[in-house]
């Protein structure tokens, strides 16, 4: 069941009505408001209130549409945890959107009563919200700005600002639109294990025990790990990241990213005099190490992985002259060696489990005697994650994959979803997520990259419960207890 739109005011009803929206008028002030929750409450619908308001802290400026993430009334204040979903889509638009707290007053607010709300922490206010705090469903508000602390409703413009406060309405409603078909009943569907694994977790240890111990600024080479919301905590305690290490002050201090690096970096850091910490994974240092067998015995390794990913980089400047990327089954059918040369693979260790074996297959069949590692080379940690979000798509309508662009792993997440023929998104947090991608999606599978913090996910959890999918449940693919060690400069 799509959602509905309440509207106080006839003109507020009148901005907001288009083909495929169900708007219905609820009346101006709180008794009226209440009248119209307790109608809708028996409808079971989704509601979303939108009409114009009042500013109570100088950046909302009119014209602005508040988007309330909860509601400040007399029974106190209520969340409204699709807030984000929704300010997300509005922007989108193209509309000038604040997202906060929205109080709610028996009366028109002005002067010292607007100065007493904000002062509780609200950034608008309007007569009308908080009554519908009490329905069961899903609840959003948004509210056009027309008065502000230096310009109150009872003085001249007052009729322009209430023209481009309803001009703000009218461009709102295809986010609107968006909000009630995204609304209804569901399931969550969450695949464990997600988030991160105990390479990334070691990795951030690293710089943050580097900060304490050294002091900041501690520099980092490249990203630490492939997360922008990690980096940008780790930038906020005084890290700083640079591309290569020549743009480090001699003698800093320096930590290597978690997805290793090639001899030559080391060398550079040397030469540079840099207190260097490495924070590679200890499985990327395996595959380092497989590598520097086979060359040193003078094999051609064939390396399966994406020819411009940071690890596969690293890997290669073990011996360039002797690794060749081998980025697909096609590649690996047509890759040549000189006759009599002894040849061996190695695998990026978070490459999509099946497309690997795939090119692994080809390469053993091509070259019977070939060597390769006993185990491979792809970690635990993405085999799980994989396995785990193939259980979930198999039940979703759509999967929600938390993680950045940059990553290997969660982009590996994305495309093993979609070969179960089920729809997936990589997003980087719950602001990425487009309400138009649940509009019939009654069961949402969310996961996520092993280098995405968990509270990402718990964030997307609790917006797209704000949208009616209330159920939430578990399926778990496997338990991990691994625990990496710490290099000692920073032990």
């Amino acid at each position: 069941m799509t959602g509905v739109v309440v509207a106080p005011m006839r003109v507020e009803a009148a901005a907001l009505r288009v083909p495929g929206l169900t708007v219905l008028r609820g009346g101006m002030g709180p008794r009226r408001a209440a009248e119209s929750a307790r109608r809708l409450t028996a409808a079971g619908r989704p509601v979303l209130v939108a009409g114009v308001g009042g500013a109570l802290v100088p950046q909302v400026r009119p014209g602005d549409l508040v988007v309330a993430t909860a509601l400040d009334g007399p029974a106190g204040r209520v969340p409204l945890p699709s807030a984000p979903l929704l300010a997300a889509a509005l922007r989108r638009h193209g509309l000038s959107v604040h997202a906060g707290p929205v109080a709610s007053a028996p009366s028109v607010v002005d002067g010292a009563d607007r100065a007493r709300f904000a002062a509780r922490g609200a950034i608008a206010v309007d007569m009308e919200s908080a009554e519908f705090a009490t329905l069961s469903g899903p609840l959003a508000v948004v509210r056009a700005i027309v008065d502000t602390p230096d310009q109150p409703l009872w003085r001249p413009g007052t009729v322009l600002r209430g023209i481009s406060g309803l001009r703000s309405l009218r461009a709102a409603v295809p986010a609107l639109r968006e909000w009630c078909e995204a609304a209804g009943d569901g399931e969550l569907l969450l695949a464990s294990p997600r988030s991160f694994c105990a390479g990334v977790e070691r990795a951030i240890q690293i710089v943050e025990r580097a900060l304490e111990r050294y002091g900041a600024p501690v520099y980092v080479r490249r990203q630490v790990v492939h997360n922008a919301h990690v980096v940008q905590r780790l930038e906020a305690m005084g890290a700083v990241f640079v591309a290569e290490v020549d743009e480090i002050p001699r003698g800093a201090t320096t930590v290597l990213a978690a997805h290793g690096v090639a001899p030559a970096v080391r060398a550079a850091a040397r030469a540079r005099d840099l207190r260097v910490v490495d924070a590679t994974c200890p499985l990327v240092t395996k595959v380092h190490s497989e590598v520097k067998r086979y060359t040193g015995r003078g094999d051609t390794v064939f390396l399966i992985g994406h020819v411009d990913h940071e690890e596969v980089e690293g890997t290669v400047g073990e011996a360039p002259d002797r690794i060749v990327v081998v980025e697909d089954a096609e590649a690996a059918a047509q890759v040549r060696v000189p006759e009599g040369t002894g040849v061996a693979y190695a695998m990026q260790t978070t490459l999509a489990v099946d497309e690997a074996e795939e090119i692994a297959s080809v390469l053993r069949t091509r070259f019977p005697s070939i060597a390769g590692p006993r185990h491979d080379d792809i970690c635990y940690a993405t085999t799980n994650r994989q396995r785990a979000v193939t259980r979930v798509a198999q039940e979703a309508d759509l999967v929600l994959v938390v993680g950045s662009a940059n990553s290997s792993n969660s982009q590996r997440l994305v495309e093993v979803a979609r070969r179960r023929g089920t729809r997936a998104r990589l997003v980087d947090d719950v602001s990425e997520v487009d309400l138009r991608w649940l509009a019939g999606a009654r069961r949402i599978g969310i996961t996520a990259g092993a280098s995405a913090p968990p509270d990402l996910v718990a964030d997307l959890v609790r917006c797209l419960r704000g949208v009616g999918r209330s159920t939430v449940t578990e399926h778990a693919e496997a338990d991990e207890d691994v625990v990496f060690t710490l290099p000692r400069e920073v032990s």
